[in-house]
């Protein structure tokens, strides 16, 4: 499950996070370029023009036939945040509102369906 930047470097693609005009991208092993930030998490800060692709990716899904964000996965839960606009059907569902409009709760991961990662 996925919720963020990926770039495309030297054939393999990699978590990322833009920074001005560059961008950083982490990897988990030690590799030449990259600068240990803690126990396993690796940076290395690219250039522009030195990577092929950079692109967001969401993890998408419905649960009781509505659509949603997987934001989070906690054991056999998935946390979703709704994507289809009508409070009504937030509440129906039993969905907190976290912020003005936005509703999100947790769901069994069985009971979630069409899970599948958009690139943008």
């Amino acid at each position: 499950m996925r919720d963020g930047y990926v770039v495309t470097w030297q054939g393999q693609e990699y978590d990322a996070a833009p920074d001005g005009d560059k961008v950083r991208i982490y990897a988990t092993s030690p590799a030449e370029g990259f600068q240990e930030t803690k126990p396993g998490r690796y940076v290395r800060v690219l250039e522009p023009d030195e990577y092929d692709e950079m692109a967001y990716v969401r993890t998408l899904c419905t649960w009781r036939g509505e659509p949603f964000i997987v934001l989070a996965e906690a054991d056999s839960w998935l946390r979703l945040e709704y994507t289809g606009g009508r409070a009504p059907v937030a509440r129906q569902l039993g969905l907190e509102e976290f912020d003005y409009g936005v509703y999100q709760g947790w769901a069994p991961a069985h009971e979630v369906r069409d899970r599948y990662e958009h690139r943008i």
